[in-house]
């Protein structure tokens, strides 16, 4: 073994540390996107919450791990990766600790969104950090398992959640984060080295600035809304603010020599369609899901464990479905791949609307199975899509654009479907049957998201157009059939 510059130099297994490392953080990010929702119901019990909290302890860490997620890269890139990567797990873990201790509704949202500015440091630096450590076939074999590590963390967030909070209480799907990011952060010390990108590239605050100000304020309206109404004055305030400070945001991506997120890139239909699927998947596929754990305890009387049990065949069917799809259907147009996934995230979801006051875990199984496929069929291709419909030097900037607009699709999900879910919860009847009805109009509402986004990509997103006989790379034959 041989230490270089404080970092660990060594064939073997050695060598895999690094990939440790990194997976490590990104599985807690994005594990704490979903080890939340089973957790909900009790977090209301002993935090006495409304609705609206409970959307934000969702919507605060998406939000802010969306509107932060290209600033951070651009950050990175001038200071250092490892040293971003090291202070968002930092962040990560204090924040971790503030919401397993908060003393009410209003720390534990405040905690979120500090939690979601750690996550965005951390994702923003992981595939940089994967392609320097790692070369040819080794290469291949990290981000492979990068990718199956994500899987596993949507997969695992639920069961995880339900195990803890059934078991130790809700503050632990918290706290459980303190000791992994203590060991991450000395593995990232003795085994990442540093890295840096364009030192002289300036970040856009600005665009940063003004972005988290646009979703923040217009996911703000739209929870107000559920409470009271699209009438009230602090509703239009929230979506007029939200709206004002969207064009203000794109006049400064314009402007800025060096933007956040170059607006030029919407010029090309392809990629127009690409972020809308990206949008609205996250939209169509998982926010419903808060919904539906709530009707499954409160109305079913699921303890937290059950709940997540009842939610796994929707990811556990994307994660097989991935990996039969990323090796069996790599040389299919992302048109089709990407709109048959959200057309099955939409026939899933409509299969989840006849919920009556006898319903049971089963009446859902199906429709999560359906969602499932379409799921493991759609994000896949997402990404690696959107980083081919534009300039190779534009391609980190796509893929950051996916997952930032993913989280933000997320967000708005959330923010409009439990306007929705409160609607309907006001009507007669049982209590269950009463659930049972703002879970239909939740998958409703879902389903119609999924449907719109299969007939945008379907439409935007054109068939891979002939090689030329002159030779073309087929990376540039993708580039020409999404412009």
């Amino acid at each position: 073994m041989e230490i270089v510059g404080g970092v660990v130099q060594d064939g073997g297994m050695r060598k895999w540390s690094p990939l440790i490392a990194i997976c490590l953080g990104a599985f807690m990010l994005l594990v704490d996107v979903t080890i939340v929702v089973v957790a909900l119901p009790a977090m209301s019990d002993h935090l006495d919450t409304s609705m609206a909290d409970l959307q934000w302890v969702l919507d605060g860490y998406a939000l802010a791990l969306a509107a932060l997620l290209l600033g951070a890269g651009t950050i990175a890139d001038r200071i250092g990766r490892r040293r971003v990567y090291a202070a968002g797990l930092a962040i990560f873990a204090v924040s971790s600790a503030a919401c397993g201790l908060a003393p009410n509704a209003e720390v534990l949202i405040a905690a979120r969104c500090v939690q979601g500015i750690g996550a965005a440091a951390m994702f923003a630096t992981t595939m940089a950090l994967l392609n320097q450590h790692y070369q040819g076939r080794d290469r291949g074999i990290a981000f492979g398992v990068w990718g199956a590590i994500n899987g596993a963390a949507a997969a695992t967030g639920p069961i995880v959640g339900g195990l803890l909070t059934e078991h130790a209480g809700w503050r632990w799907i918290f706290l459980v984060n303190l000791p992994v990011s203590i060991i991450t952060v000395i593995m990232v010390y003795w085994v990442l080295r540093e890295s840096r990108g364009d030192a002289h590239r300036r970040v856009d605050v600005g665009g940063m600035l003004t972005f988290t100000l646009a979703a923040a304020a217009t996911v703000y309206g739209l929870v107000h809304a559920g409470q009271d109404g699209w009438s009230d004055p602090t509703t239009l305030a929230g979506l007029g603010v939200g709206a004002a400070a969207l064009v203000a945001f794109l006049l400064i991506e314009v402007r800025h020599p060096q933007p956040m997120l170059d607006l030029a890139l919407f010029r090309r239909p392809g990629f127009v369609g690409l972020m809308v699927g990206s949008l609205l998947i996250s939209w169509a596929a998982f926010a419903y899901l808060a919904f539906t754990s709530i009707w499954l305890q409160i109305a079913l009387g699921f303890g937290p464990v059950d709940a997540g049990l009842a939610l796994l065949p929707m990811s556990l069917t994307a994660l097989v479905v991935a990996g039969i799809a990323g090796r069996r259907l790599a040389d299919v147009s992302p048109r089709w791949t990407i709109s048959a996934g959200l057309a099955l995230i939409a026939a899933g979801a409509f299969l989840q609307t006849s919920l009556d006051a006898s319903s049971g875990r089963w009446a859902i199984a199906v429709g999560l199975i359906v969602s499932g496929v379409g799921v493991g069929l759609a994000t896949p291709p997402l990404a690696s899509a959107a980083m081919s419909s534009v300039p190779i030097e534009r391609g980190g900037m796509a893929s950051g654009a996916v997952n930032t607009f993913r989280q933000l699709g997320y967000a708005l999900g959330i923010a409009v479907l439990g306007t929705v879910f409160a609607d309907h919860l006001t009507g007669t009847g049982s209590r269950r049957a009463a659930f049972a009805d703002a879970v239909n109009a939740v998958c409703v509402v879902s389903g119609i998201v999924g449907a719109v986004a299969a007939v945008i990509v379907f439409w935007l997103v054109r068939r891979p157009a002939p090689t030329a006989a002159s030779g073309t790379s087929p990376q540039r034959d993708l580039v020409a059939a999404l412009d």
